[in-house]
């Protein structure tokens, strides 16, 4: 089977790095009305409660699926499931950030998904270090 393809949620892909801020600090940016609007789309509001739903100004809708507060936040995103998780590291002083997208339809656009979350996670990065 080729790298990226699964049985269970087809084409997918992920893109993790070690930030320096604390979990805490990373957390309270991903979850914001800022940080949403960066990695799910502008207008985008989650409530945090697993069926709710959601609507970007792009007109991108879908919902919750999951949300453990400081850990992490799994969304239906049209037609494919977006997730993004923390891990701390052992000390707390840097934290893992891991986009995660499945139900891709193609390697292409697993390709294209690829260059988009390394894009998002450059900003991520940038506006936690300008903090």
């Amino acid at each position: 089977m080729p790298t990226g393809l699964t049985k269970a949620a087809g084409w997918q892909i992920g893109v993790s790095r070690t930030l320096p801020h604390p979990a805490p600090v990373v957390w309270d940016f991903i979850s914001s009305a800022e940080g949403l609007a960066l990695w799910l789309g502008p207008g985008a509001a989650l409530i945090p409660e697993r069926g709710a739903p959601y609507r970007t100004t792009a007109g991108v809708t879908g919902e919750v699926r999951g949300y453990r507060s400081g850990e992490k936040i799994r969304v239906t995103h049209d037609a494919t499931t977006v997730q993004v998780a923390l891990a701390p590291t052992a000390n707390g002083a840097r934290t893992m950030v891991r986009f995660h997208q499945e139900h891709l339809t193609s390697v292409e656009e697993r390709e294209q998904q690829r260059v988009h979350w390394q894009r998002i996670m450059d900003q991520v990065a940038t506006v936690l270090d300008c903090r």
